[in-house]
């Protein structure tokens, strides 16, 4: 069943919101130590929730868009009371004095939140491997990684666990684990969902966006946590989404560019199955009366070089706080100074570490020119990149991660290999434009490719246009 379908059940009173939960506690239950997706299961939580929501609908009242869906929230937005560990040491025991701003909007939408779901540390990485609570596994191959850093949500969302979750993405952080464990994972644009107590690592390229089985419910998701939040001052000031016409409006007359530099014309290390696949995206979208061509957005070769500058350098200033006084545990020296440096030593990861360094050494004087400000400059040229491109296409095309899913430990020693897994998702976070991962086909090895849609800024309309005819066609194919 869909959400929609599933949502529709319970407030008739076909079904209820207890049994939808029962049932997906005995599939995590089943299965979730051989994945690990969750750091936290909130069983009590979730059962006294699904038993509101029960007793709302016996009263003859509408619990919300999300009647009894139970949803995985990544373990980097704030619950209150609940545990928020972004899966760091450095933050154990921490309780949210609030409730991020998603989190109150998916209760209010009649949600079950069921659990935090494992990421890689402060949401640094792209395999959930560095994580302090262990790594999470792909549930369709365990041997490999789930991608990262939303491992967990992702996992969580295609072992069965739940039918929706949220995720966060920095670069490419939502897209790339939706792809390798083949579900639909978006980034909105910068702003359209509120980012208030979603715990930061970099501020200006931050977003939380949607996981889930279909593009339709994926769309219902986006619908309900997007809207304009007083509490975020990067929140656009626009009304939530309505994108159920998206669905059905189809592609015809479309233009569409498949990005040249991100589909094996200036990157390396895409594969071929992966190109495979995306020939074969361009071929659907064709049939159904879209023009797609090739086109050149030329400075997203140069996207993941300004993002390993940008992101560590607002990481190293964000994560300042995480001192040993105001955040987590401390360990105890002779000095205040003694003391921060052993909490931080002893708390951070080492991925973390390294991120921090990097963004340190990029904002300190005498270098912030020649690092930070120039790839600064090369946002601003990738932001008019994608802004010629938009004059001549509806949307954009790539794939979303170059290859399927990879083993676990294969990437963990060469940090750059690990960093080139973001290389066709990381511009669109740069440019704060919209972009989602959609299932299509699937590589030799029988795991499945992504294919990225991006859009313009605020268009996330037609990018779901795409989205449900390429979901149509890869089950068509299937």
């Amino acid at each position: 069943m869909t959400v929609q379908e599933t949502v529709l059940a319970i407030q008739k009173g076909e079904m209820k919101a207890q049994e939808v939960l029962e049932s997906h506690l005995k599939t995590i239950q089943d299965r979730e130590e051989e994945i690990n997706a969750f750091n936290l299961v909130m069983t009590e939580e979730a059962i006294k929730e699904a038993e509101k929501i029960d007793s709302l609908v016996a009263e003859g009242k509408n619990p919300g868009p999300l009647t009894g869906i139970p949803v995985a929230v990544k373990d980097n937005i704030c619950t209150q009371g609940i545990p928020t560990t972004c899966s760091s040491n450095i933050l154990a025991g921490w309780l949210p004095p609030y409730d991020a701003t998603i989190v109150e909007r998916l209760r209010d939408a009649g949600a079950v939140i069921v659990g935090k779901t494992n990421l890689d540390e402060f949401a640094m990485g792209a395999s959930t491997e560095n994580s302090a609570f262990g790594p999470t596994r792909n549930p369709l191959d365990t041997t490999r990684v789930p991608g990262g850093s939303s491992g967990g949500s992702a996992a969580a969302v295609a072992a069965g666990f739940t039918p929706l979750a949220i995720g966060s993405d920095t670069g490419g952080s939502i897209r790339q684990p939706a792809a390798l464990c083949g579900v639909v994972g978006v980034k909105p644009t910068y702003g359209r969902v509120s980012r208030y107590g979603l715990v930061a690592f970099a501020s200006s390229l931050d977003q939380i966006g949607p996981f889930a089985e279909t593009v339709a419910d994926a769309a219902l998701l986006l619908e309900v946590i997007s809207g304009h939040d007083p509490l975020d001052t990067t929140s656009i000031s626009e009304p939530p989404l309505d994108l159920s016409s998206a669905l059905t409006q189809g592609v015809e007359g479309l233009r569409i560019g498949v990005i040249d530099e991100l589909s094996g014309g200036a990157i390396e290390g895409i594969s071929d199955d992966v190109l495979a696949c995306l020939e074969k995206a361009v071929e659907a979208l064709t049939s159904a009366g879209a023009i797609v061509e090739r086109t050149s957005v030329p400075s997203t070769v140069y996207g993941l070089s300004a993002y390993y500058v940008i992101a560590p350098a607002e990481a190293s200033s964000n994560l300042a706080r995480y001192d040993g006084v105001r955040f987590g545990p401390r360990v105890d020296a002779k000095t205040t100074s003694e003391m921060m440096v052993a909490t931080r030593t002893a708390g951070f990861g080492d991925e973390v570490k390294r991120r921090i360094m990097l963004g340190t050494y990029a904002l300190s004087a005498g270098y912030y020119d020649a690092y930070y400000g120039k790839s600064q400059k090369v946002r601003t040229l990738i932001m008019n990149d994608f802004a010629a491109a938009y004059e001549k296409f509806d949307l954009l095309l790539s794939p979303t991660a170059p290859t399927t899913a990879f083993p676990l430990g294969d990437k963990t020693e060469d940090p750059l290999q690990m960093y080139l897994q973001d290389i066709c998702t990381i511009s669109s976070n740069l440019a704060g434009h919209p972009a989602m991962s959609v299932p299509f086909g699937q590589g030799t090895d029988g795991l499945p490719v992504g294919i990225q849609v991006l859009a313009p800024a605020t268009d996330e309309h037609t990018m779901f246009r795409a989205g449900a005819i390429l979901e149509a066609s890869n089950q068509g194919q299937s």
